[in-house]
Order: structure tokens, then sequence, then C-alpha cells
């Protein structure tokens, strides 16, 4: 017997307790978004003159982004340098990053002050503007995602249209237009997957650009030159853990044996990344000697002292453990605690070192803000749950039996 992997839907139910659960929070979410549309950001968030800014662009905004960066890393290695090995995470990993940018653009249009205004940027250009650089790249970045996931779609419903009634007459046309589509996409796919690796890069970095600008109102510890060069590293850094988590609980989720042989090869190129990001970090630290912040017993130093040992040290560690790339269990933490770092970092980054001039109170995020955190994070789930079992999207195991094999079978059964 002998086992290979192919994309497929999932037949397992999908009301489950935990999506029970998930649907409550995305529901309080959504009251909180209502409000917010209708009666103003004020009557929701915490936010204010002296603070501009809070969880929705630190978390939902620029720590979403970051952990969306499976979808470009994936891309590279499965496309750009051509290993096939790879290809069993890649269409999950775009999915999560197309998912990722979705309610990334989201949580752009709820922190605008006039969230109808959000297709100003479109026609109004200013080349000047980090933020506009990352809001131009995050629109056409997200529409390459969904290019990259119309293939998906075709292999769907290509030979499988079954409209009904009056609306039969459509299937043969419809099935015309998918076959023609896929081949014009098969013919210029690699030109998206290319732009969509150079895009995420510029934006990735431009993030960081757009704290530079902050100055003197961030604190010593964060605010760096190199800030896009560390924002960047933290992206590429986080994509593959982000790809390991996301299948191991959707193994674990749909009952399916993880891909240990995919994800411990994954595991094993962490280590690098981690340590090139952490050499840069540091050093640039001792250069600027801001360590001596770190014996101030502040917030800050705190904060500092957690991103960087509870989110690159130690799974840096661990992550040269051969032990710990093989064990589904300890790969799942050690991929956790990069995430868990990187969204410190976003954080730190954009709320913990933002300090006002002439701040007369701290921010600090409110009911509303959490909840609809919260909410789009379940949101996020039950659309991929959806989608998961919609399209061909996971691989499964397939047993398939050799002439052999046959053979022998039938020779022991004798």
């Amino acid at each position: 017997m002998s086992s290979s992997t192919n994309p497929t839907t999932l037949s397992t139910k999908f009301i489950t307790p935990g999506v029970m659960v998930l649907m409550l929070l995305a529901l309080n979410g959504l009251v909180f978004v209502l409000a917010r549309l209708l009666f103003g950001i004020g009557s929701v968030t915490n936010l204010s003159d002296e603070y501009p800014w809070g969880l929705w662009i630190g978390v939902d905004v620029a720590a979403g982004v970051a952990l969306a960066a499976g979808g470009f890393t994936s891309a590279a290695l499965g496309h750009v340098m051509h290993r096939e090995h790879y290809h069993a995470i890649v269409r999950p990993a775009l999915l999560t990053a197309m998912l990722g940018y979705t309610f990334v653009a989201l949580g752009v249009v709820l922190d605008i002050g006039r969230w109808y205004y959000i297709w100003h940027p479109l026609v109004m250009w200013n080349g000047n503007s980090a933020l506009f650089e990352v809001g131009i790249c995050v629109i056409i970045y997200m529409t390459v995602l969904y290019i990259e996931f119309l293939p998906i779609v075709i292999e769907r419903f290509s030979g499988g249209m079954h409209l009904k009634g009056m609306l039969s007459l459509l299937n043969r046309p419809l099935d015309r237009v998918l076959r023609t589509l896929d081949r014009m996409l098969s013919k210029t796919m690699f030109l998206f997957i290319i732009a969509g690796v150079v895009l995420s890069t510029l934006h990735q970095s431009s993030l960081g650009t757009l704290m530079i600008i902050a100055g003197p109102k961030m604190h010593p510890l964060w605010q760096t030159p190199v800030l896009p060069l560390l924002f960047l590293l933290s992206a590429v850094s986080v994509g593959f853990p982000m790809v390991i988590v996301e299948s191991l609980l959707a193994s674990r989720s749909f009952g399916l044996k993880p891909e240990m042989a995919v994800l411990s090869k994954l595991g094993n190129m962490i280590g690098p990344l981690l340590g090139t990001y952490l050499a840069f970090k540091i050093g640039d630290m001792f250069i600027r000697e801001t360590f001596v912040y770190l014996a101030e017993p502040t917030t800050e130093s705190v904060m500092f002292v957690l991103e960087v040992v509870l989110g690159v040290v130690i799974p840096l560690r661990m992550f040269l453990s051969r032990s710990v790339v093989q064990s589904p269990l300890w790969l799942f933490v050690a991929s956790s605690l990069v995430i868990v770092g990187v969204l410190l970092n976003r954080i730190n980054n954009f709320i913990i070192a933002y300090t006002p001039p002439y701040a007369s109170g701290v921010y600090f995020p409110s009911i509303g803000e959490l909840s609809v955190t919260v909410g789009f994070v379940a949101m996020l789930v039950l659309v991929y749950r959806l989608l998961v079992k919609t399209f061909p999207i996971i691989s499964v195991p397939q047993r398939t039996t050799t002439p052999n094999t046959k053979y022998a079978i039938r020779g022991s059964l004798k």
C-alpha cells in the first residue's frame, strides 16, 4: 500500500459546539460593528485626538498583515523555488492569507473616522505617504490573492455545473467560461504569484516606515531607522509558524492525520529565520545603546523583554531541537510562541511604545474594540471552515494499491 495526498472537499459536519461558540462571538462583534457604522467611531472605541489609533490598527491591521504572511512565504517556497514537496500546504496558506487580508481591509474601514471615504486613496494618490503605499499594496495584493484562489473555484465547478429549472440553460455556457478562464490563468498565474511575493515585501516593510514617522512619540526601544527591515524579517519569520499552526489545528478539527513530513521540514527552516531576525534586533539595540532602558522597571521594558524572550529566544531554541520539529505538540507550541511574539511586537510598536506628547491619559481598548477584534477572528475561522468544506483546499491522504502489493496480499491469504 502507498499513500498520496490530494486536495479535496471535507465531508465533516459544519455545526459543532465549538462552531456555535464562534457564531456567538461573531454575532457579538457584528453588533458593535453596526453600532460603529451607525453612531460613529467614538460610540464604540476609546480613541481620541491624542490616541487616533489603538487595538484595531495594532492588532486587526498591523498584526493581521504580519500573520497573513504565510501566503507569500509558502507561495515563494512552493512556486517560485519549485519545491513541489510543499504544495500540500500552499492552498491552506493561500486561503488563510486571503481571509486574513480581507479582514485587515475591513479593520481599516472601521478605523477610519468617515468609513464611507475608504475609496479616496484609489483616486487621490499621494506618492509621498507611507500609509498610502501600505493601503495600495494591500488592496492590490488582496486582489492578487483572490485571483490565485480562482483555479480552486474552477476546479470545484468545472464540469460540475448542475443548476436546476430554468437556470439549467446556463450550465453549458458557465462551464465554457470556467474552462476558458482556466486556460488563461494557467498561462499567466506565475505573474500573479511573483507579484504577490513582491507586493508583500513592500507593505510589510512600509508598516515599519509608518512608525518611523512617529519620531519621538515612540519609545527608544522600538524607534529605529531599521524598523522597516525588522518588520519585514519578523513577517517572514512568522509565515511558516502560521502555516504550521493552521495545518495542525485544521487536522485536529477535521480528524485528519497531520502532514508531519512537510511541517517538520518547515520547522527546520524557522530557526535560521528567527536567528537572523534576533541578530538584527539585538544588534540594533546595542548599536543605539538602548539597552539602558531595560534597567528601568517600566511597562515598556517589561513588554520588550516578553516580546524578545517569549516570542523569539525560546522558540528559536525549540526549533533547533530535532525532537521538537518531529513532535506535533511541541511544533505547535513553538510555532504558537512565534505568533505570540509577532503579535506582541505589533502591539508594542503601535500601542505600548506610542505616547503622544500632550497626552492627558492612557489609552486602553474598550469592550466594543475587544468584541470587534474577537468577532473578526471568530468570523475568519467560520469562513475558513465553510470554504474548506466547499472547495478542494486541504490535502487528504489517499491510499492506493499497486499491482505487486495486490499480488502479495492475495498470496498471503492463500
